[in-house]
């Protein structure tokens, strides 16, 4: 039996407005080559600028994970050369990286958590972005010189479960802390796996390949899942050491498989040395104390939710998971619904509608339309079988809650007179079945409900019909 160990490179893209080293824009989507200047080209005689804004985002992630922040760290150059990189070189922190020796807290669904060693966040720059056409590659330089946060795990997982739950709870809190809008499509989110395999209780590491550029969670789960199995096959048939080399392996997912890239380079292999460009990047107290008051976390915002509105700590973790689902559930709140029943509706009914492109940020029924929903539930205007007709509707039709009740004629009905007499007129119709009822075939409630609610056209209150039809059949 092999234990599957598994350490994550994570590249976060900073949301600053211009890029790292000069004052090009960081747009996305812009025209190709656009957003270059003679810094990010580098031509002769260019030299960069510390974005200090790169610096108050550092600071904010290494709060979040409980790391240390190094008020001095210095710059070093990294050599290579890509035609996407024209320097032939990349500006990054190898030595004394900003943040270091920091923790991320992983949960499980049954309610365990394990801490994951977070062995560093440093700063570097992005490289540009080939794009191969045919038998045709071009580069765009729009993306060369953006900022980068990369977040290096130790390797501290031990399946693609605890892989998936670390990066979700990263991409999470970079997204709550407001430093990168995370979109793993666009790459401004991307990963680079490092699996190995070794016996069951050996504590030994052996050969880790990295599994290069994955921007997606469903990708990354098949990729590690590929590479443990050839990995495992290659011990199993006494070729490991042949093999199994260190290196970097592109995942192939119309293949299934993870397929040789380059060997994995050393540090003497990219020569290593200080930039000699820039001073050491440093941050003042006033700087640290400012940008350490960071907002509402993931795990603080659920422990509010499970205190405050009396959620389960599973529905918390649900809603909280993201910071737009988050702010969509106390934006129903504001409408007067329960807690309770606006998590259900949420996480629910509403999830299980936003298909095709749609989202919560796009969403026909805006949060204030599914409070609406959920206190006309709460108030006992509509049934919960009611109120999905209604939000069917209103997914497809641009209205509001209460006009649409009344459109479809979904309005319950509470009168208990009324109730009471349509009650009077079933029992008397099915006297035999009243009988047999009260003699013990307690089964035959449930026609009674049925054809009180087949009277009323579905529009009559289920509890008040059941506590109706309970006194008057004794």
């Amino acid at each position: 039996m092999f234990e599957t160990v598994i350490g994550l490179e994570v590249h976060t893209q900073l949301n600053t407005k211009s890029k790292l080293f000069c004052s090009c824009a960081t747009s996305f989507n812009a025209e190709q080559n656009s957003n270059t200047c003679p810094t990010c080209l580098a031509l002769p005689g260019a030299l960069p600028v510390l974005n200090k804004e790169v610096l108050h985002k550092s600071i904010m992630l290494g709060t979040a994970v409980n790391a240390t922040i190094n008020q001095t760290s210095y710059f070093d150059r990294k050599s290579y050369f890509y035609p996407d990189s024209p320097t032939a070189y990349q500006i990054t922190q190898l030595y004394t990286p900003v943040v270091e020796h920091g923790t991320l807290e992983i949960d499980f669904e049954d309610g365990s958590k394990k801490s994951i060693r977070i062995n560093r966040a440093h700063i570097e720059a992005d490289a540009g972005k080939n794009i191969h056409d045919g038998p045709v590659s071009k580069v765009d330089l729009n993306r060369a010189g953006t900022p980068l946060l990369e977040i290096v795990s130790e390797p501290d997982m031990r399946s693609s479960e605890e892989v998936i739950l670390y990066l979700k709870k990263l991409h999470s809190i970079v997204r709550y802390l407001d430093i990168s809008d995370a979109n793993m499509q666009e790459g401004s989110f991307r990963c680079d796996v490092n699996v190995s395999i070794r016996p069951k209780g050996d504590e030994k590491l052996y050969t880790r390949v990295e599994i290069k550029n994955l921007n997606s969670f469903k990708f990354i789960e098949k990729a590690i899942a590929v590479e443990v199995e050839r990995q495992t096959i290659a011990w199993e048939d006494g070729v490991y050491d042949e093999e199994i080399l260190q290196e970097t392996r592109l995942y192939d997912q119309d293949k299934q498989e993870t397929r040789s890239m380059r060997g994995k380079e050393g540090a003497a292999d990219y020569r290593y040395f200080p930039e000699p460009d820039l001073l050491p990047a440093r941050i003042d107290d006033a700087m640290l104390e400012k940008y350490s008051k960071i907002p509402e976390l993931p795990n603080e915002k659920r422990d509010r939710f499970v205190q405050q509105y009396n959620l389960s700590e599973y529905n918390a973790n649900v809603i909280t998971s993201s910071l737009e689902m988050a702010h969509f559930f106390e934006a129903m709140l504001k409408e007067g619904g329960t807690p309770k029943t606006a998590a259900t509706w949420l996480t629910v009914e509403l999830q299980a509608r936003l298909k095709g492109g749609l989202n919560l940020s796009n969403t026909p029924a805006t949060a204030k339309t599914m409070g609406q929903l959920v206190n006309r539930i709460d108030d006992q205007t509509i049934s919960g079988k009611a109120a999905k007709e209604v939000l069917d509707y209103l997914m497809e039709n641009d209205s509001d809650v209460d006009a649409t009740i009344e459109k479809l004629g979904l309005k319950q009905m509470t009168d208990t007179g009324a109730l009471e007499t349509m009650c009077d007129e079933i029992i008397c119709a099915n006297e035999d079945k009243a009988e047999q009822y009260r003699g013990g075939k307690e089964k035959l409630f449930g026609f009674f409900v049925g054809q009180v609610m087949k009277a009323s056209k579905g529009s009559a209150n289920p509890q008040a019909v059941n506590e109706i039809l309970k006194a008057k059949l004794g």
